[in-house]
């Protein structure tokens, strides 16, 4: 057996093997064997099947197989024997010829082997990197409460029907009649809403209710028609009014500051204000370490200027993936592949070089933030710590979540060692500056 190494550049090498038949026949013969042990085989007791016989029904996948673990153990040692680094997994040649599998063949195969680039690079004060602050006004505070209180609002009734109100109406059209329909002025057409505005309790107006109520599914719904019925209706309906409700925002008081951040928690107008503030800032905050943490990430990986052997890594893509991608998929998101490919690359240099650590503690403090962040989403605050630590472990416990939780953290602890490392260009802006920075 023989294996030939030829480098075709500082990434990429080509492997080719020579296996002969002393090298394969032991272990072919080997694996016959195991077959007439263990085939049952109808006319013949266990173990008693010719050899003959054996050799005509496994022959070929025996040399199949045993060629295959020749090839395998030859390119594991020698990845093993010279510290080599690669990437995904030897390829065969592209040009390979198709093998004729016969016993007492000699054969030959060649890979394509990729292999990863060293990442070496130091970062020190002389590296600057944007930090942008953003500044707290009185509208942003003033927005947030508004907010909040219309969050805790209820709906009572109202007069005249405005822009961000409800109406509850009854639909006519000759003897057909839909009574008590909800419908929010918000989502009317924006060329209809004007007719709407200013409707009070009794009053009636002619809808074309394809005009007004664009989304299928609303329309469907207010007409408590199924979708499909949709196409075959009229739709001129005369619209009546029963009551107009508006959104009223929660009073100031100290069953709202309950609901809103805890019992006992928030017990003044003043004490609202300032937690305000203090949510601003900690949203403000999180905002600006997510902006430094893309723009680092992209000033990093600029600065490790990693080569990468991009043919063979679409090859390697479309292979692990047994096909489930055709070549067209690849090529359209390879730019984002190789962007988060090459800060894999760079966050792994970057964890050893600093001693970057991520204990269970660290993944089940970023889980529980992700749960308390879902919570939220659906206006559930103050979650009791030993649900949050449950629903935290059961993301753990998924294999995809875990693996996303992981390399946040990863992410996290990494930026803030280069945080420490390099100079922050501290940039103090308004929200509306901030939203538009590209």
């Amino acid at each position: 057996m023989k294996l030939e190494q030829n480098k075709i550049d500082d990434l990429n090498i080509e492997l080719t093997l020579s296996i002969g038949k002393d090298d394969y026949s032991e272990k072919r013969k080997k694996r016959l064997n195991d077959h007439r042990r263990n085939a049952e085989i109808k006319g013949f007791r266990k173990g008693m099947v010719p050899m003959g016989l054996i050799e005509k029904i496994y022959g070929q996948s025996c040399l199949v197989d045993a060629v295959n673990d020749l090839i395998a153990e030859s390119l594991n040692n020698f990845i093993k024997e010279n510290d080599l680094k690669v990437i995904g997994e030897p390829l065969p040649a592209e040009d390979q010829p198709e093998t004729e599998w016969k016993n007492g063949n000699d054969f030959s195969f060649r890979f394509d082997v990729a292999l990863a680039p060293k990442v070496d690079f130091t970062l020190s004060k002389d590296d600057a990197i944007p930090y942008y602050k953003i500044e707290i006004t009185d509208v942003a505070k003033s927005e947030m409460k508004e907010n909040l209180l219309k969050q805790y609002g209820s709906l009572e009734e109202g007069a005249a029907a405005g822009e961000d109100d409800f109406i509850i109406v009854d639909f006519e059209q000759g003897e057909t009649k839909v009574e008590g329909t909800y419908v929010a002025l918000r989502n009317v057409a924006e060329a209809v809403r004007p007719s709407f505005v200013g409707l009070k309790a009794g009053d009636s107006i002619d809808v074309n209710v394809n005009e007004a109520f664009t989304n299928e599914a609303d329309r469907a719904s207010m007409l408590k028609v199924e979708k499909s019925a949709l196409a075959d209706l009229d739709p001129h309906y005369r619209m009546t009014v029963r009551n107009v409700k508006t959104f009223v925002s929660a009073p100031m008081t100290q069953d709202t500051f309950d609901k809103i951040f805890g019992e006992g928690n928030v017990k003044s107008e003043e004490e609202f204000d300032a937690r305000i503030s203090e949510r601003l800032a900690a949203e403000y905050s999180q905002e600006s370490e997510f902006r430094f943490a893309s723009d680092a990430k992209e000033y990093l990986v600029k600065k490790a200027d990693i080569a990468l052997p991009e043919k063979f890594l679409k090859r390697w893509i479309y292979v692990a993936n047994d096909g489930k991608f055709t070549m067209e998929d690849i090529e359209k998101e390879f730019d984002m592949f190789l962007k988060d490919y090459r800060w894999q690359m760079v966050r792994n240099y970057l964890m050893d070089k600093y001693s970057v650590k991520v204990e269970d503690a660290d993944l089940l403090a970023s889980a529980k933030a992700f749960a308390a962040y879902q919570f939220a989403m659906y206006g559930i605050n103050n979650v009791p710590d030993q649900e949050l630590e449950n629903y935290a472990r059961n993301i753990l416990a998924q294999e995809k979540e875990g693996r996303r939780v992981l390399e946040q953290v990863e992410d996290t602890k990494t930026i803030a060692a280069v945080k420490g490392a390099v100079t922050l260009k501290e940039q103090t802006i308004t929200v509306e500056q901030f939203r538009a920075l590209k």
